[in-house]
C-alpha cells in the first residue's frame, strides 16, 4: 500500500508544487481569456517544462531514493532509455518535440536508479506477469504493444487483428473481443519472450492519469451493469454514510478516487492501474511512447515503422463515444475534496513524471474560471 502523502523529507520547492497548487496564470476576464488564447500553446509547454524539470532535478540529486512510490522492486542498473525512433519532420510541431525530448531525458533518468529493474526478470512474480498479460505480439509484423485501457486500447486491438489476418478490416462493425484472436507474451515460453523483446519494435501510448481515470470512471460506472455490481455496490457500501439499497450505478467521482486511494496497485483493476505498472517501461526498452493527445499522428508513425500496409489506417473514434473535454476534466476535479486530491496523486507519480504530464491545477483562482 502507498503512502497517502508524497513526503521526500525536503521542503517543498516551487517546481514539486507545479500543477495541483500553483496556478500558472493570475485571474483573467472573458475578453483576457480572448486575448491570450493566441500564447496558450506556450505556456502549456512551459508548465510541461517546469513540471518535469523539476521532478528530474529532483530524480538526478537522488532526492526520490527514499519516496515509497509504485514499487519496482528489482535490483540492476540498467542505462538504456526509451528510443524515439521518430526521424525529424518538419511537419511535427515544435511543442510535440520538446515534450518528446524531456519524456525520454526523464525516463532515461529515473530508469537508471539503482532500485529500478532493467528487464521483466528482475521483476516480482506479480508485476511480471501483470505486464506480459498486457503486451501483445505480432509475429507477422515483428511488433510489440503495451496496451494501456482506455487509452485507445480498442482500436488498437483491432488493428492488431486486421494485420495478424484476423480481421478482415479496422471498420467491421463487431464487439470487440479483447482476448480471441490475439496473442499476448504472457502465452509464449521465457525464450520466446526474451527474443521478442530483444528484436521487435516495441510501442505503447499514454494519456494524462487523471483524464484517463475520469474517462474509466463514466465509462465502467455510468454505462456498465458488470461494473457497476463489481465494484459500484462495494465502493458505495465503503464510503456513503448512509448507502440504502443500491445497483452500483450512481458511485461519485469522489468516491470512485477514495477507493483508489485504498487500493493496493498492484491490485487494481487494469482500466485504472497506472500506466508504469501496466507497462513497465524501465523493465521494457520502448522504442515509441506514443500520446493519447496525438494519437492518430503517433499511430501513423507507427504503423510506418512497423510496415503496415499503405491501406490500414489507424480508426476514427467511434460516434457513440463520449470523449473527455478539458472543461468536464476542470468541472470533476474541481468539485471534489482537494485534499482526497493531493493525497491519490502519488499514487500516480511515476504515469505524471514519466509522461510529462503537468499534476491538475485546482487552485481556486483557477477553478472560478
Amino acid at each position: 500500500m502507498l503512502p497517502r502523502r508524497l513526503d521526500i523529507g525536503m521542503p517543498r520547492t516551487n517546481a514539486a508544487r507545479s500543477g495541483s497548487l500553483v496556478n500558472l496564470r493570475p485571474p483573467v476576464n472573458t475578453a483576457s481569456l480572448r486575448r491570450h488564447s493566441a500564447i496558450l500553446p506556450s505556456v502549456l509547454t512551459f508548465a510541461v517544462i517546469v513540471a518535469s524539470g523539476g521532478l528530474l532535478l529532483m530524480i538526478e540529486k537522488g532526492m526520490l531514493n527514499h519516496m515509497d512510490t509504485p514499487p519496482p522492486r528489482g535490483t540492476g542498473v540498467r542505462s538504456d532509455f526509451i528510443r524515439n525512433t521518430r526521424k525529424q519532420d518538419p511537419n511535427v510541431d515544435t511543442e510535440s518535440q520538446i515534450v518528446q525530448e524531456i519524456r525520454n531525458r526523464t525516463i532515461r533518468t529515473m530508469c537508471g536508479q539503482k532500485n529500478m529493474p532493467h528487464s521483466i526478470w528482475r521483476l516480482p512474480p506479480v508485476q511480471r506477469r501483470t505486464v506480459l498479460q498486457h503486451i501483445l505480439v505480432s509475429d507477422k509484423h515483428k511488433f510489440l504493444y503495451c496496451y494501456v485501457p482506455k487509452v485507445a486500447c480498442s482500436n488498437w486491438k483491432r488493428v492488431v487483428k486486421v494485420l495478424n489476418g484476423a480481421l478482415e478490416n479496422v471498420d467491421v462493425k463487431i464487439k470487440m473481443d479483447h482476448k480471441n484472436d490475439l496473442v499476448f507474451l504472457a502465452d509464449l515460453k521465457p525464450e520466446e519472450i526474451k527474443y521478442r523483446l530483444k528484436t521487435y519494435f516495441k510501442f505503447m501510448f499514454v494519456r494524462d492519469p487523471m483524464e484517463r481515470l475520469l474517462s474509466a470512471y463514466r465509462n465502467k460506472f455510468g454505462e456498465i451493469e458488470a461494473y457497476q455490481k463489481r465494484y459500484g455496490v462495494e465502493i458505495i457500501k465503503r464510503y456513503r454514510k448512509n448507502p440504502g439499497k443500491t445497483n452500483g450505478d450512481d458511485v461519485t467521482f469522489a468516491e470512485f478516487l477514495h477507493y483508489l486511494l485504498d487500493e493496493d496497485v498492484e491490485k487494481m483493476n487494469e482500466h485504472w492501474m497506472p500506466i508504469y505498472n501496466l507497462c513497465q517501461p524501465c523493465a521494457v526498452t520502448y522504442d515509441f511512447i506514443g500520446s493519447y493527445e496525438r494519437l492518430h499522428q503517433d499511430a501513423q508513425h507507427v504503423l510506418q515503422q512497423i510496415g503496415a500496409p499503405a491501406h490500414i489506417q489507424f480508426p476514427e473514434r467511434q460516434t457513440w463515444y463520449k470523449p473527455v473535454t478539458t472543461q468536464t476534466l476542470h468541472y470533476y476535479l474541481c468539485n471534489i475534496p482537494q485534499r482526497l486530491l493531493r493525497d491519490l496523486l502519488p499514487k500516480y507519480i511515476l504515469d505524471f513524471s514519466l509522461y510529462t504530464y503537468p499534476f491538475p491545477n485546482t487552485t481556486s483562482a483557477f477553478c472560478r474560471h
